[in-house]
C-alpha cells in the first residue's frame, strides 16, 4: 500500500530509464489497483510488464470491493500476485494482538486455488506465495507448511500451466523485518518447492516454473541469493520502493 498515482508513475519511469539495456531479465511492477492504468500508459512500449497485487476468481457480479481477472488484462496486467502472506493474514511484523485483528483477510488456500485458475483462464501468469512463519520455522515445519500450501494451491493445473506459473517463496519472519533467509537455506526451500512440483506435473514443469525468493531482498544480497542454482527470481517487496535499489537488485541477476 505504497505510491500515489503521480509517484507510482515516477517510479515506473525512473526503473524504466535505470534498466534500458538490461538483457535476460524479465521486470514487473505490481502498483496499487488505483495506479494500473496510469502505470500501464507509462510502460507502454518499454521493457517492463505490469502486474496486479491481487484478483478475485469470479469474472463478474455482486462482489463490490473485489476485482475480476477481465479488469485487469483490460488495464494490460500480464501477472498477478496471489497468496501473499500479507493477504493470508500471516504478518512478520505485528504483534499477536493485532495480527488476530488481521486475520480477517481470510485468504485460504482454497481461494488462492480458484484466484489461480482464474488467472490462468484469463491469460495472466499469477505469481503464487508460500512460505511459514517464525514459529513454524522453529518447530521445524518449513518444508511441511510450504508443500501443504502449495499442493492445495496449485492443485488441479494443467502442464502447460504448471510449466508457466511463478511461485514466490517468501518466509513470513523475513518480510519487512530487515531479517533475510541465508542464500543456501532458501535455494534449499524453493528446491523443495522445484520438488513438490515435479511430483506434481512432471520434469519439464518443475524446469520450466519459476521459482523466486522474497524478503528482504535487498541490494547488498541479491546477488548472492538471485545466483543460487534453484532460485530464479525475486519477488521485492520495499527496496522495489526506490528505482535506485531496485535497478541495483535487477543488476545482481545478470
Amino acid at each position: 500500500m505504497h505510491k500515489t498515482v503521480l509517484e507510482a508513475v515516477e517510479l515506473a519511469n525512473a526503473v524504466i530509464s535505470s534498466t534500458e539495456g538490461i538483457k535476460d531479465v524479465e521486470i514487473v511492477l505490481c502498483p496499487p489497483f488505483t495506479a494500473l492504468w496510469p502505470v500501464r500508459q507509462a510502460l507502454a512500449d518499454s521493457h517492463v510488464h505490469l502486474g496486479a497485487q491481487n484478483v478475485f476468481w469470479e469474472t463478474k457480479g455482486a462482489w463490490t470491493s473485489q476485482i475480476a481477472p477481465g479488469m485487469l488484462t483490460d488495464v494490460g496486467c500480464k501477472y498477478v500476485i496471489i497468496g501473499h502472506s500479507e493477504t493470508r493474514g500471516r504478518f512478520g511484523t505485528v504483534d499477536e494482538e493485532l495480527a488476530k485483528v488481521l486475520s480477517y483477510f481470510g485468504e485460504t488456500d482454497a481461494t488462492i486455488n480458484r484466484k489461480i485458475k482464474a488467472a490462468f483462464a484469463a491469460g495472466i501468469t499469477p505469481i503464487v506465495c508460500c512460505g511459514e512463519t517464525l514459529d513454524e520455522r522453529k518447530a521445524g515445519r518449513t518444508d511441511e507448511v510450504v508443500r501443504e500450501q502449495l499442493k492445495a494451491d496449485i492443485a488441479g493445473l494443467t502442464p502447460e500451466q504448471a510449466s508457466s506459473i511463478v511461485i514466490a517463496y517468501e518466509p513470513v519472519w523475513a518480510i519487512g523485518t530487515g531479517e533475510v533467509c541465508d542464500s543456501p537455506e532458501a535455494n534449499r526451500v524453493c528446491g523443495v518447492i522445484r520438488s513438490l512440483v515435479r511430483e506434481m506435473y512432471g520434469d519439464s514443469a518443475a524446469e520450466n516454473a519459476r521459482i523466486q525468493y522474497g524478503g528482504s531482498v535487498k541490494p547488498d544480497n541479491a546477488a548472492d541469493l538471485l545466483h543460487q542454482p534453484e532460485i530464479d527470481g525475486a519477488l521485492v517487496g520495499g527496496a522495489s520502493l526506490k528505482a535506485e535499489d531496485f535497478t541495483a537488485i535487477i543488476k545482481g541477476a545478470i
